[in-house]
């Protein structure tokens, strides 16, 4: 079915689409993934990462925990590097930390996780246990996720940015109706990172928070970039189409992860991913260029309607 796109989505999408051509010149030579640059250091960062929710909270039995080990070993090899963890993630920090450790691979990972409590004793105690889990007395990435107690946090994610705890801060959400707020919360401060949902059926950050991100030099994570699995799910038994060929597409998961990645204001996707072949490929949407604004605007009304 045909859809109207709204005239500022329709720029959007074909300011996205100039990024397009750009995406062969920041690959790797061979089968190594594009990089995007984090704005506020310049340092480049892979485009596909791996997020951990519910796929890495897991038992320690080596059964359980050898399949994720190879998904890390294939986005590593594919010159991958961001992991995304929480405490609220069940046992997936562990689980990560274990397997980095036990791989001789934590030189390899940007590892991003999250502070979700209120009060500055308990923000503190909460990260320094998330490092001790994962192994590591200096993480990438610590975000504020959903705004929960920001301002209290702020000034001990700064602290510890300038002692060389983290490298980076960051603040997410994930509902449409926090919008508003994420938007003035990006003007208000100075962050490095931004994590939002982001999908070709689930477009509301297109209006305000992705041009806001681009304004403000603040790079951005995407989750759940399959439309929170469902959109993946709806499609899995369709044909794909023609022009999926265009884009070096040979899935519906790779044409979604292309579809976010074609906008210059994402830095990095990070689907969910507990098995090694769908990292095998998601990894692929990483590689080569991304949908003009002619295939944008055909991927919306065909697919994302």
């Amino acid at each position: 079915m045909a859809v109207a796109l709204k005239r500022s989505t329709f720029l959007g999408l074909a300011g996205a689409a100039l990024f397009g051509g750009q995406a062969a010149a920041q690959s790797v030579a061979g089968n190594r993934m594009n990089q995007r640059k984090i704005p506020s250091s310049g340092e480049m960062l892979p485009v596909v990462g791996c997020g951990t929710w519910r796929t890495f909270d897991v038992g320690g039995q080596p059964a359980d925990r050898a399949p994720l080990a190879q998904v890390l070993k294939v986005m590593f090899d594919s010159g991958g590097s961001v992991i995304d963890s929480s405490p609220m993630y069940g046992a997936a920090e562990g689980v990560v930390g274990d397997l980095l450790a036990a791989a001789g691979t934590r030189d390899k990972a940007f590892i991003a996780t999250k502070v979700w409590t209120s009060g500055r004793d308990n923000g503190i105690a909460q990260m320094k246990k998330s490092m001790a889990l994962l192994k590591t007395d200096r993480l990438d990435l610590m975000q504020i996720h959903n705004l929960v107690d920001w301002r209290v946090h702020l000034p001990t994610l700064r602290a510890w940015k300038t002692e060389g705890r983290i490298r980076y801060l960051g603040v997410t959400h994930y509902t449409q109706s926090a919008h508003e707020e994420l938007e003035a919360v990006l003007r208000a401060e100075k962050w490095d990172f931004v994590q939002i949902n982001y999908a070709l059926d689930d477009r509301a950050v297109e209006r305000r928070l992705l041009p806001a991100a681009a304004e403000r030099g603040t790079a951005v994570i995407v989750n759940q970039p399959f439309g929170g699995g469902g959109l993946l799910r709806r499609l899995s038994g369709r044909k794909l189409p023609a022009w999926a060929a265009e884009i070096g597409c040979t899935s519906w998961a790779q044409i979604l992860l292309k579809f976010v990645l074609a906008n210059p204001a994402v830095t990095c996707v990070i689907p969910g991913t507990g098995k090694p072949e769908h990292m095998k490929d998601n990894v692929q949407a990483g590689l080569g260029a991304y949908p003009d604004a002619a295939l944008l605007k055909r991927m919306v009304a065909e697919v994302g309607a």
